[in-house]
């Protein structure tokens, strides 16, 4: 489905992409865990055509992404949920959501698109009319995923989701993206500091230390994995 192949990119003279190269087939859940500055948020937006590597290559479904701008990349069905929830705060709830659904661009699909939205989220169905600028930070979040599920992923990139969030709001967001994988069968990558939790749910991961690939394996392996523990579980 995706494939990463040598991919570096630069910052001035500051490399925060070093050669990465990993494959994800059609399905699963999968996790890029490491500290901050480690490159996975850069990874994510050179995937989106918002970084230009050199060199490097992104094939989806055999299409080469890089040189793609990245409203194509969108329509070719990979969505970023960025990190920050970058949601339109002057505006409503079901605005945000209707915005996320313009690669769609079928009102039955979309109507219907917003009711699943709404299943998963009940507290944006209540809260539909209200300025999302005034959601709490955990509702925010909700709508940020919403608006992503809302263009119909073929892949869903999701950066951060937990960041500032309290730990029960942290269940919630992780509970979540398991649900997406299993009740709509979309595929996941997530990045994520919080690793324990990403590791748990991912059924394959990789860690990525000052822009390299140093591990890989299912989450369960890397979970138990004394290097991870030491370095990113805090054991």
């Amino acid at each position: 489905m995706l494939k990463i192949d040598d991919l570096t990119l630069h910052y001035g003279v500051i490399k925060a992409l070093d050669s990465v190269s990993f494959t994800l087939p059609e399905k699963g859940i999968y996790s890029i865990v490491g500290a901050n500055g480690a490159g996975k948020s850069s990874l994510l937006r050179t995937i989106m055509g918002l970084n230009s590597p050199n060199p490097g290559s992104v094939e989806f479904q055999g299409i080469q992404l890089v040189g793609m701008e990245t409203f194509r990349i969108v329509q070719k069905g990979i969505i970023l949920c960025p990190e920050g929830r970058r949601i339109f705060k002057n505006v409503s709830v079901s605005e945000n959501l209707k915005a996320g659904a313009l690669p769609c661009n079928n009102k039955e699909r979309m109507a219907a698109n917003l009711e699943k939205v709404y299943s998963i989220f009940p507290k944006l169905k209540e809260r539909s009319r209200q300025i999302a600028g005034t959601l709490s930070g955990g509702e925010q979040q909700m709508l940020a995923i919403g608006r992503g599920l809302m263009a119909e992923p073929k892949l869903f990139l999701l950066d951060e989701p937990s960041m500032g969030l309290a730990p029960n709001l942290v269940d919630l967001v992780f509970e979540t993206i398991e649900r997406i994988f299993r009740e709509e069968n979309i595929p996941v990558l997530l990045v994520e500091q919080n690793a324990e939790m990403a590791l748990e749910i991912a059924h394959y991961a990789y860690v990525l230390e000052v822009g390299r690939v140093v591990l890989q394996g299912t989450g369960k392996e890397l979970l138990k994995s004394e290097e991870v523990k030491k370095k990113y579980l805090g054991a």
